[in-house]
């Protein structure tokens, strides 16, 4: 049986900053906070049954408030990009932080990553929720959210997402974890790139210069984005080939085979300690985002580790980047009233 433990962990603006424990009877542990929805821990098994740290962070809210990344956080109202922080929705245009170059990136200057949450327990799980009122970085609606973080007895992490709005809005969820299956506390300086990935894709989309999608749906037959079996992560990353180049590595999204439904969509394991993780997801793509640009100061990272680019692996399900200006891309729209719901499953286990 799963148990949750309450913490103190910090005071922000004169707020309590709580972090919650999730623990179930094989001794896998999971820590989630209020303030951001960020997932600060996941400890996970190993093939000798020893559990570790797989995800990148730091530990204390001053290294998430000052860093940069988004390692862990919840992502909203939009993950990924909208160009050039544009979009029109009811024929009203509405203008956006831009805060990714030219572009809209993940919510904004203040997005859901560094906001203070509500938070309770509620049945073995942690409920958070947060109003973002109508124009909060440039989004129309009053909008309810809220994020559940339950961790089953099969060692899976299920984060499930629920939202209603007063009026027409744009919205999708995400979150924004870097893992690093090989470990990601100080004892650990393996970077990701020997790990394999596999993908149920067989589209991507393309993207410009400033990473904002083309519209075209690419097969990835013949590319460096073919994840269909595994590949390890570094195999084609420094690939000549103009999308690499533009992420300097990986930072695009795939389009998965099984559309919306609810299904084990990617993979990724480490043959070196066994560690096995599969997601599944009702979402249309996923972000694979290989640490490309990982900044971190002098050992400020977890345990006193300075991360480095390629220390950690994101795979943020979500809608296609910039869906609001490609009618031909599943529609982020969320009517007013109409209930939100998604959900995301990283589920550990051993091969």
């Amino acid at each position: 049986m799963t148990t949750v433990e309450k913490n103190n962990f910090d005071l922000v603006d004169g707020k309590e900053i709580y972090s919650f424990v999730l623990k179930n009877g094989s001794g896998m542990s999971v820590s989630v906070c209020n303030y951001g929805g960020l997932v600060l821990s996941v400890m996970a098994p190993d093939k000798n049954g020893c559990f570790g740290e797989v995800t990148l962070g730091y530990d204390t809210i001053e290294g998430y408030i000052n860093g940069e990344g988004y390692f862990g956080a919840a992502i909203g109202r939009i993950g990924n990009r909208i160009a050039g922080g544009e979009f029109t929705l009811n024929g009203r245009s509405y203008s956006l932080f831009k805060n990714d170059g030219p572009n809209h990136l993940h919510g904004g200057k203040h997005g859901f990553n560094c906001r203070i949450w509500d938070s309770e327990m509620v049945d073995g799980s942690v409920k958070l929720s947060y109003f973002s009122p109508d124009g909060e970085e440039g989004y129309p609606g009053n909008l309810s959210v809220s994020i559940v973080y339950t961790l089953t007895e099969s060692n899976a992490l299920s984060i499930e997402y629920s939202a209603i709005s007063d009026a027409d809005t744009i919205l999708s969820l995400t979150n924004h974890s870097y893992f690093n299956l090989a470990g990601g506390g100080a004892d650990s300086s393996a970077n990701v790139l020997s790990q394999e990935l596999r993908i149920a894709a067989s589209h991507f989309t393309p993207v410009d210069s400033t990473l904002i999608p083309t519209g075209e749906l690419r097969p990835v037959d013949g590319t460096p984005f073919d994840f269909h079996s595994f590949r390890p992560i570094g195999e084609r990353i420094n690939a000549d080939d103009e999308q690499i180049k533009y992420g300097s590595g990986y930072d695009h999204n795939f389009v998965f085979d099984s559309g919306c439904e609810f299904a084990l969509c990617c993979e990724a394991r480490c043959a070196e300690n066994g560690r096995l993780m599969r997601v599944y997801t009702d979402q249309p793509g996923v972000q694979l985002y290989t640490g490309n640009v990982i900044t971190c100061a002098e050992g400020a990272g977890r345990g006193g580790r300075t991360y480095q680019i390629n220390d950690g692996f994101c795979l943020e399900t979500q809608h296609y980047p910039d869906s609001i200006n490609h009618p031909e891309f599943p529609s982020v729209v969320l009517k007013a009233d109409e209930k939100y719901f998604s959900r995301t499953v990283y589920e550990f286990s051993v091969m």
